[in-house]
């Protein structure tokens, strides 16, 4: 598993959601849906579902060079989205898994084999490798945008 340090800032804020250093939870019932319509679930996402799978993160604000969104981890939140993360993941190259929302339904988030967390919706932008992505979602960082 991924080391995971955040910074104090980022530690304090994703604490105050529900998250803790040593949680751990199945992330079986996120990923089964999805592994049953063969789309592939890989370590990286196991891991980091396994951390974050049903926290939902209500931040706003001001943030780092974009303001700042509510995101919830909860990859049921994407069903019936499948056909959008798998013709963006053969686009990229990639194979996306559905992580989650962000701005309470206005984007998706997905992760590829990799570990790295993208921003889906009409257009893809990339938060970058876990566990940077969260501080980049916690602090406000905008994605890059890589398609669309």
């Amino acid at each position: 598993m991924e080391e995971f340090s955040p910074s104090p800032e980022v530690a304090d804020a994703l604490v105050s959601f529900g998250w803790s250093r040593d949680r751990r939870v199945d992330p079986g019932p996120w990923t089964a849906p999805f592994e049953e319509q063969g789309i592939a679930v890989h370590e990286p996402v196991r891991d980091f579902l396994a951390r974050f799978s049903g926290l939902s993160f209500e931040i706003s604000g001001p943030g780092i060079n974009c303001a700042r969104e509510p995101f919830e981890i909860d990859p049921s939140l994407c069903q019936g989205e499948e056909d959008r993360f798998s013709e963006w993941g053969e686009e990229l190259g990639i194979q996306l898994f559905p992580i989650g929302e962000l701005d309470h339904g206005r984007f998706f988030l997905g992760m590829d084999e990799q570990g790295v967390l993208y921003l889906v919706a009409d257009w893809v932008a990339r938060f970058g490798p876990w566990p940077e992505a969260i501080d980049a979602l916690v602090r406000g960082v905008k994605p890059e945008e890589i398609a669309g």
